[in-house]
């Protein structure tokens, strides 16, 4: 047998003890672990964890392993949305197919753990088809053919109370330096078919709601992948004495969009001037990167920027209770042992599981929002960390009233 394994190598060690030599199916069950939020494959998938890791192992033909393993470590070193390959097992005995190990996304979700769960509701298929559009937007603008693009294919993840898409299953794609309209059709087309029959098998299992049609909703992907397409590719016309606004609108629409922009070409003439934006299909991680220089924190982009904001909001109330200026290093540090910690390690670990910590914040700090608009006055995190684990979380027991009166000193960052 032979293995290959990306940098860093050391990563992969604890792994090759593992019984490489036998068929995933025949693995000891005491080897392998249970992810409930795992979606459907039609390959045999084993889950194994080493040195805290969590991976997955899928079987496949050693041609399309090789195929795969590539495509997705350009991806990953492109900063495209996709998981993290770690290596492949080939040449095993007796003509076994190949394996090919990638990191297990955490804190993600399959599409059918997400309608069968109990926050199904709040990830609705309009939700769930318009996050796998913006994914399928992202890797076309970058020259990625998909050919499979499906719910199944895809993983998802909340970043502050949005849904990002992740690519899981590459066999099918190809990269180009750019992809035709007839290329970028099909792949559109393979989707909608796959998404529509993914969403009969749902309502078939009475996951969906009565009153959804799969096949309406399927068919209007091509033209939500359209209207997507159209606002992040188009150029725009302008008389030169709107040139100001008009610029800072477009970028501003389009990152309400959640694309980052790269270069902007502004050509101007007589007649007025044209704008042309390229995107930057992988994610910039500048509040990601800023978070964590700050206070150590790994999270996603939108959960990094709702952080940030809520760390600069406790300096300023340091600065006003303390009457002189913090230097951001101490308030980044008292953020995290005072507001953020606390908050954290109140939630149950079971839930931890599937929200990552971030997120968990995030939606204490919308929990604390409305509870402060229903009570006509700021109620405080304690407050309403106390209302959340009572009220959102439904196996945690709680009787403490959201409106009851906090301490005074009590930190009530601006959300």
């Amino acid at each position: 047998m032979r293995f290959l394994f990306r940098p860093p190598a050391s990563e992969a060690t604890g792994l090759l003890s593992l019984p490489w030599a036998q068929p995933l199916e025949e693995w000891d069950e005491d080897l392998l672990l249970t992810v409930p939020q795992r979606g459907i494959s039609r390959h045999v998938v084993r889950f194994v964890a080493s040195e805290g890791q969590v991976y997955a192992l899928k079987e496949i033909s050693e041609r399309l392993a090789r195929h795969e393993y590539a495509v997705l470590g350009e991806m990953e070193h492109e900063g495209m949305p996709a998981v993290s390959v770690l290596g492949l097992c080939v040449d095993r005995p007796d003509d076994q197919q190949a394996v090919l190990v990638t990191r297990y996304l955490e804190h993600s979700m399959s599409y059918r753990y997400l309608f069968s769960s109990p926050r199904g509701d709040d990830h609705s298929a309009d939700r769930l088809v318009d996050t796998l559009v913006e994914l399928l937007v992202r890797l076309h603008l970058s020259g990625t053919f998909w050919g499979d693009c499906s719910l199944s294919n895809t993983l998802f993840r909340l970043d502050a109370g949005k849904l990002a898409a992740y690519l899981v299953d590459a066999e099918t794609v190809e990269r180009h330096p750019r992809l035709s309209d007839g290329q970028r059709n099909h792949d559109v087309d393979l989707a909608r078919e796959r998404i529509g029959g993914e969403l009969m098998d749902l309502q078939a299992g009475g996951l969906l709601p009565a009153e959804l049609d799969p096949i309406e909703v399927s068919d209007s992907v091509p033209r939500r992948y359209e209207a997507l397409w159209n606002e992040v590719t188009r150029e725009e016309f302008f008389r030169l004495d709107e040139q100001r606004y008009r610029v800072a609108e477009r970028l501003r629409r389009l990152n309400d969009l959640g694309f980052d922009v790269g270069e902007v070409e502004l050509i101007t003439s007589g007649a007025g001037a044209r704008l042309r934006v390229d995107i930057r299909v992988a994610e910039s991680g500048q509040h990601r990167r800023e978070l964590f220089r700050l206070t150590g924190l790994e999270a996603q982009e939108n959960q990094a920027r709702r952080l940030l904001n809520d760390l600069r909001s406790f300096r300023a109330y340091l600065e006003q209770r303390d009457g002189r200026p913090v230097p951001e290093a101490t308030a980044a540090h008292l953020w995290r042992s005072q507001v953020y910690d606390p908050v954290v390690a109140a939630v149950p670990a079971d839930l931890l599981g599937v929200l990552a910590p971030a997120e968990l914040f995030h939606e204490v700090l919308v929990h604390r929002w409305y509870l402060s608009e229903n009570a006509g006055r700021d109620v405080g995190t304690t407050a309403a960390l106390r209302s959340y684990l009572a009220t959102v979380l439904p196996h945690q027991d709680g009787d403490q009233d959201a409106d009851e009166d906090e301490d005074e000193d009590e930190y009530t960052p601006a959300s």
